[in-house]
């Protein structure tokens, strides 16, 4: 009874528009009070704050915040798409291949996907239509690869999951890398796809000579030697995520001093940007931290393993049945409010039912992918569409093509679970 309760105040709270942080710290108080009194709510708020966020790991966030602030100063992210665009100029949808590319090289170096989009909207969609692109095509093209920043590390996300699991964030940044690069490479064959049906939907290639190729390469080197040093050391366990995290911020901030666009006032607004989102993050840390403290003592999760075990349920249509509801959650929330409304209960169940909790971690965060680009909310087409003052509907149609492609390929992704775990468990111990 006390669960049903609970669980109707968290649901008002939302309704009513309270941030999803303060939705559970409130939820989850409200329940600890009526479950074990005052002396078990105060022991907890005396103490959940500090265990949530004054963990080792809990620092790799703020440290890639900042990497990615100082990398957005050097405004490499304006340059980028062009460096890459000379490579795949010739290529059929070229400019859309390019797109692709920078929204996975962008997610390197934010772990954002409205930022992601936001950027990429300002940079490729008015080279495309220019080139003769379709408008939907192209804002279709867009709104889906600013999804790659949560997959491809260092993603605030995946570092979310692990802090709310207790999984691994080494690992689980390892096993982004694979299904987000092969994320981008469904990208570019259904870009493909979609013109062989289609040739009018883009304009024609152009080629570049190989001046403007190796130009480029100076725009892409510094970029991929910071990531090749922020996931090389953690891959080969010459340093834990926060130690690359401060190389990562440390290599950024050497970078954008080199480019000339370092000031005192640039430095304080990114030092600053990433304290706000960094307290952001550790209030909701704390407040799921509460409402799992909730989960845990009424033996919600205990229950449910319990209760499936009982049911003789085969764990694929358990696995199904997670699938459909993140498919359905992501149409409404961001990927942060599903994870810590829904790992403190579902993760137990998953892992008893003998699945890897690093696998699942990855399938959950593609799954919120897609829900950035289906309605009724889709946050990335929303920003899409307000950033070229265009209607939500007509990114809608332009992104669908890329919705079928993902789903395909989560169903692989879930048939053969190796292909997210191989790198992983590959890595030096």
């Amino acid at each position: 009874m006390t669960l049903a309760i609970v669980v109707v105040l968290l649901l008002a709270l939302l309704a009513f528009g309270l941030p999803v942080a303060f939705s559970l710290g409130i939820a989850g108080a409200a329940g600890l009070l009526v479950f074990g009194g005052h002396d078990l709510l105060i022991g907890i708020l005396s103490t959940a704050p500090a265990s949530s966020v004054g963990s080792y790991e809990f620092m790799t966030i703020p440290m890639f915040l900042l990497m990615a602030e100082f990398m957005v100063a050097s405004r490499i992210s304006d340059s980028l798409f062009s460096a890459i665009a000379a490579w795949t100029g010739r290529l059929p949808g070229g400019l859309g291949v390019a797109t692709a590319l920078t929204g996975a090289a962008f997610g390197a170096i934010s772990g954002s996907s409205t930022a992601a989009a936001a950027t990429l909207s300002k940079s490729s969609i008015p080279s495309m239509i220019n080139q003769g692109y379709e408008p939907r095509f192209a804002k279709g093209i867009v709104s889906i690869s600013g999804t790659l920043a949560m997959l491809i590390p260092p993603s605030v996300a995946i570092i979310f999951y692990g802090l709310l699991s207790g999984t691994s964030v080494a690992k689980l940044l390892m096993a982004g890398i694979i299904p987000g690069a092969l994320v981008t490479l469904v990208i570019v064959l259904t870009i493909w796809g979609l013109l062989w049906h289609n040739p009018t939907l883009a304009g024609k290639s152009r080629s570049h000579s190989w001046k403007e190729k190796f130009d480029s390469i100076k725009v892409a080197g510094p970029f991929c030697a910071l990531f090749v040093l922020v996931t090389g050391m953690i891959y080969l366990g010459i340093a834990t995520p926060v130690e690359s995290s401060a190389l990562g911020a440390l290599g950024a901030l050497l970078f954008t001093m080199a480019s000339g666009r370092m000031t005192r006032s640039v430095f304080l607004s990114a030092v600053a940007r990433t304290c706000a989102t960094s307290a952001m993050i550790g209030l909701i840390v704390i407040c799921a931290q509460m409402f799992g403290y909730f989960i845990t003592v009424t033996e919600t999760t205990q229950k449910l393993v319990q209760f499936v075990g009982n049911a003789g349920v085969s764990p694929y249509t358990v696995l199904a049945f997670l699938v459909l509801l993140y498919l359905v959650l992501g149409c409404f929330l961001d990927q942060l409010s599903i994870l810590i409304l829904t790992i403190p209960i579902v993760l137990p169940l998953v892992v008893k039912l003998g699945f890897d909790p690093v696998w699942f971690g990855i399938l959950v965060i593609l799954l919120a992918e897609v829900g950035m680009v289906t309605p009724p909310v889709g946050l990335n087409v929303f920003v899409v569409a307000k950033s070229t003052n265009s209607p939500v509907a007509e990114v809608f149609a332009g992104v669908w093509p890329h919705v079928v492609a993902h789903v395909l390929l989560i169903i692989v992704l879930i048939i053969f679970p190796q292909i997210i775990l191989w790198l992983p468990n590959t890595m030096s111990p």
